[in-house]
Formats: structure tokens, C-alpha cells, sequence
């Protein structure tokens, strides 16, 4: 249903071993995390981004690839401000994900709640089990689960 890919993830991971942790920067973004799984008929995909504004989140899809763009930005900024600690990562985060054939992209429902985006994509309808009835050499008809 759902193929996560990022082919620079280990090599990240490396870098943040030996560099620190190091956010994401306008030019190359960083990956943001997330929890996917199936409820019923619809999938739900939901992203951490706390800290960022719904008005710097994008969402697209092409060709059955959602991608999932957000900027976090400094927020406290100005000639006078003088920064003691700056632990939380700024920049750009972004994440790709592929999505099976069996997802009816056409109707996603994006939700940003307390630092928390969630989308529901529902099952196509084509994906969900059916009956198929079988007719017997007598005239009558068995269900007939597929």
C-alpha cells in the first residue's frame, strides 16, 4: 500500500553521528517523522511538525507520490534579539511517500492539530473485497467471497 523511500537516510544518520544533530536548511531539507496504518477503510498518515505555522505546510500529489513540505521558521527574530539556546531544528522539512494504486488519491483530507498534520486517504473502491456469485450448471447462483 504504502512505499517509503529516502535513499540518503543512513547516510544522514552517519553525518548526524559525527556532526550533531543538524537541522534541515532552506537549500536541503530534512525528513520529518511519521506513523502510518490502516483503519477500516481509509489510510492514515500523520506528521510530526510542531511549531509550524498551517500557512507553511504544502501538500501535493502527482502521479500517486505524496510529498509533504513544511518550513519552520525562527520566532523570535530582529537586530535586538540576542539567542541563548537554539535546540529546535529551522529550515525545511520534507517527506515523499508512495502510494499504492489501491489509495483513491482524489480524496485525501488533510487535518493540522496541536503540531500534528494527519491525512486520511481512502481505500479505492476497487481495492475493497467484494462477493463474486458463481452460477451452478443447475440455474443457481453461490456467493462467494474474492
Amino acid at each position: 500500500m504504502l512505499m517509503r523511500t529516502d535513499p540518503f537516510r543512513e547516510m544522514d544518520r552517519l553525518t548526524q553521528q559525527v556532526f550533531g544533530n543538524a537541522p534541515g536548511t532552506w537549500s536541503r531539507p530534512s525528513a520529518m517523522p511519521m506513523d502510518a496504518y490502516r483503519a477500516g477503510d481509509e489510510f492514515v498518515v500523520s506528521f510530526d511538525l510542531p511549531g509550524v505555522s498551517p500557512d507553511a505546510i504544502e501538500l501535493d500529489v502527482e502521479r500517486n507520490v505524496l510529498t509533504v513540505k513544511a518550513e519552520r521558521r525562527p520566532a523570535a527574530s530582529g537586530e535586538h534579539v540576542e539567542m541563548q539556546v537554539a535546540e529546535r531544528p529551522l529550515g525545511v522539512f520534507s517527506r515523499q511517500l508512495f502510494l499504492g494504486d489501491t489509495l483513491d488519491t482524489e480524496h485525501i483530507d488533510a487535518a493540522y492539530d496541536a503540531g500534528v498534520l494527519t491525512l486520511r486517504i481512502p481505500i479505492a473502491e476497487r481495492a475493497k473485497p467484494r462477493r463474486i456469485s458463481i452460477a451452478h450448471a443447475d440455474g443457481g447462483r453461490q456467493q462467494i467471497d474474492a
